[in-house]
């Protein structure tokens, strides 16, 4: 259970994500969390979830311990300079998962005594199944642990350095996406070999989810585990023989790539 009061500002995609997770993870108690939104009526149905609403950031802020920044790059200098005589007024903890913007570039705005980090979840947080990259700029032992007890209430965290914040966003966030393009084609290929769409998508995503917590219970190399289904002449090494052939594993690599070049390019 988390002690601290949170503050989610923005109630986009992220921003629900993460108070949905929190309320289905059963980590924090009515009137703990609140969330804000320039238009509160936009964010209102999260009020059946025992989650305050509000379009008042400065008073958020002020019952807050933890401020989570979860607005648009474009947004992100207004709020903090609306939010900052606030933020001094006592210890808080300032995590933002705004992407592509540098803990550098926030601290030119709050100033360099205020805790911050900087967290990468992806959408699965709304599942507590997220991979959330953090990095620690300023922050005590106790602050730091604060900020990952609150991320692994919705999933796993991975502590990395600020300059692989891009590709965090790519390989987890991205990634996400990614995944679900690979569940769809599977899905289509079931289709296919005979299967109705329903019961394709659930044959393909629970097989995901199976060999995903096969890496991640045993920590081996994935070249291990296709090896246990790769038998001579059978069928599954026809298949992967085939989708090598085809460029699977070269478009999915060069998809991650051109992804970290763009993100690359619209932070600088």
């Amino acid at each position: 259970m988390l002690k601290q009061k949170i503050t989610i500002i923005g109630g986009g995609n992220i921003g629900r994500s993460i108070a949905e997770g929190l309320i289905q993870s059963r980590a924090i108690k009515n009137g703990q969390l609140t969330v804000t939104r320039r238009t509160a009526k936009g964010i209102q149905d999260l009020s059946d979830l025992k989650i305050t609403v509000s379009s008042n950031n400065v008073k958020a802020v002020r019952n807050a311990d933890i401020v989570v920044i979860a607005v648009q790059p474009k947004q992100l200098t207004g709020v903090l300079e609306e939010i900052n005589a606030v933020l001094a007024e006592k210890k808080r903890i300032v995590v933002s998962v705004v992407s592509g913007v540098s803990t550098d570039d926030i601290q030119e705005v709050i100033g360099s005594k205020i805790a911050l980090f900087r967290a990468m979840p992806n959408t699965a947080i709304s599942v507590q199944q997220s991979m959330t990259c953090i990095t620690r700029k300023v922050g005590s032992k106790a602050d730091e642990k604060a900020v990952h007890s609150l991320f692994e209430n919705l999933g796993e965290v991975a502590v990395i350095e600020e300059d692989l914040m891009a590709s965090a966003t790519v390989l987890a966030a991205c990634g996400i996406a990614f995944a679900m393009r690979f569940i769809r084609a599977a899905s289509q290929g079931g289709i296919e070999i005979g299967f109705d769409s329903d019961i394709a998508q659930f044959i393909s995503a629970q097989t995901l989810r199976g060999a995903t917590s096969l890496l991640l219970s045993t920590g081996k190399h994935p070249e291990r585990e296709i090896d246990k289904v790769t038998t001579p002449q059978g069928c599954t090494i026809a298949g992967l023989n085939e989708m090598e052939h085809q460029g699977f594993s070269s478009a999915l690599i060069k998809g991650l790539i051109t992804s970290h070049k763009k993100i690359n390019d619209i932070a600088g």
